[in-house]
């Protein structure tokens, strides 16, 4: 009986290590199939060899034709929300306060709301901030101004060096970085790994004691978007772009930074403070955010997955996550749409609460500052004015170039935003403490700034003149630059 009873038991075990055995061999065939095919598939991808910095994003559409083309659908789409889409606004019409604040500033003569990567060559052809070049040692501008408008800027770095590069005028390199950002931006060319392709970037890490080759994967799919989306300034006669990030991320680290080697960008013209342009510290201004802090990248929301015939990729269709937040948003969160939109638009619209305060009094400050010199005010009398005013506008001009900081890092926008008022109202008490030791004790008459062309009038701008060099500029030399460009075969259709 104990015979049988082992012998059964034997089969039992023989029969059950048979089924292992089976379904491990089922599992492990599938598993050799489907790396079979995702080898064939990675084959199959690579119908056209790429090598070097190929800025022309078509070339990579036959390997990769999901990624091109929902990159290239960013065009004709518009964000159907409120802040920031395809369709640039005119920001100084909408907020002429802005031209006084940037008075003696290329900025005060056009400001319009960022429009897409597509865009970013196009619209460095149209502003009037780059002036209207007639040959290529003329404007305004350095060709610093080109860093991160398109996957040219990184061709040219490496065929005539970043110092070179930096050290020209914007106008010299207009038949060279013709092509919008695209892939060579974000990935190199051999397998489409992850690159910083702009040199300020990993400077600024390597000055930090950190090395951007140890970062994990995760991170890098923020910091190719951080080598473009950060506050930077052109250091020295050589407009070398460099990263204010050695004493940290925060408007206050950054204004230390700049007041340590006494940098500023100009002198405005009405108060004759020093002031610091803020370009777009989005990068900085995430990491201070409640995302940012958990680990989320920028391509989790700005590039979600999408799905296709079984094969998940990353939308290259760069846009406003709330265009698509079933892809965004709602993989997180569990509530509506709706829900989830206007919890965004509260968060930005009490933000603008604030800005539009500190606008106010900053267009205020910078006018009685001006009527203060004209009284007769000494530099002695006006440095504690000067200082306010300067550290006031930096706040302000941090926390709105940030084009999404109100809602990557609310808290941390208004307070800085909250800062900047205060250190604005502290500014107009100086100054009126300046005008009645001159014996003025009156308001200060205000201009009418009621309207963009009324501010532009006030500071003494030529608009007409500035828009008939700009027309110009636009019928004769750009097609001089895309058809030197098309005859060097620079330039690929979409």
């Amino acid at each position: 009986m104990k015979n049988k009873l082992k012998s059964w038991q034997g089969w039992v075990l023989f029969a059950v290590s048979m089924t292992i055995v089976f379904v491990l061999g089922i599992i492990l065939s599938s598993l050799m199939g489907e790396y079979r095919t995702e080898k064939m598939n990675m084959v199959s991808v690579k119908k056209v060899e790429i090598s070097g910095i190929e800025a022309r994003s078509s070339v990579f559409a036959e390997n990769y034709p999901r990624e091109y083309d929902t990159w290239s659908e960013t065009p004709p789409i518009d964000t159907p929300q409120g802040f920031n889409g395809d369709i640039s606004i005119d920001v100084l019409e909408e907020r002429p306060e802005m031209v006084v604040l940037w008075a003696g500033y290329a900025f005060s003569k056009d400001y319009s709301t960022p429009r897409s990567h597509m865009y970013g060559v196009e619209d460095m052809y149209r502003t009037l901030r780059t002036g209207a070049p007639m040959s290529n040692t003329e404007g305004p501008q350095p060709a610093t101004c080109w860093t991160c408008k398109s996957p040219d800027v990184p061709r040219m770095m490496e065929e005539i060096g970043v110092d070179s590069f930096y050290n020209n005028k914007w106008a010299a390199l207009g038949s060279e970085i013709v092509n919008p950002v695209g892939c060579a931006d974000c990935h190199e060319s051999v397998n489409m790994d992850l690159h910083i392709s702009r040199p300020a970037l990993i400077e600024a890490f390597r000055r930090q004691g950190r090395d951007i080759t140890k970062v994990t994967p995760q991170e890098m799919r923020s910091l190719v978007c951080a080598q473009c989306h950060a506050e930077y300034y052109f250091k020295g006669d050589g407009k070398y772009l460099t990263f204010p990030w050695d004493k940290g991320f925060t408007v206050e680290d950054m204004e230390l930074y700049y007041d340590e080697i006494d940098f500023t960008d100009y002198v405005h013209k009405l108060s004759r403070a020093r002031i610091v342009k803020a370009q777009h510290p989005d990068y900085e201004l995430f990491q201070m955010g409640i995302h940012g802090q958990r680990g989320v990248s920028c391509a989790d929301c700005h590039m979600p997955y999408s799905e296709e015939g079984g094969i998940k990729y990353s939308d290259h269709h760069i846009q406003n996550p709330l265009t698509v937040v079933e892809r965004t948003c709602q993989t997180c969160h569990r509530d509506s749409k709706e829900t989830l939109r206007k919890n965004v638009y509260d968060r930005q619209h009490k933000a603008n609460e604030l800005r539009a305060l500190l606008e106010q009094e900053l267009a205020r400050v910078h006018i009685e500052a001006k009527f203060a010199w004209d009284k007769g005010a000494t530099e002695r009398e006006m440095q504690k004015v000067l200082t306010l005013i300067r550290q006031a506008q930096w706040r302000w001009d941090f926390s709105i170039a940030s084009h999404g900081s109100s809602f990557h890092a609310p808290q941390e926008t208004t307070r800085i935003l909250a800062h900047g008022l205060n250190k604005a109202l502290l500014a107009r008490l100086a100054v009126s403490k300046v005008l009645v030791s001159h014996g003025y004790t009156d308001e200060v008459p205000m201009p009418d700034i009621s309207t963009k062309e009324k501010a532009q009038q006030y500071i003494g701008l030529d608009m007409p003149a500035e828009k008939a060099a700009k027309d110009k500029f636009m019928k004769e030399v750009v097609p001089g630059w895309l058809q030197k460009a098309k005859e060097n075969g620079r330039i690929a259709k979409l």
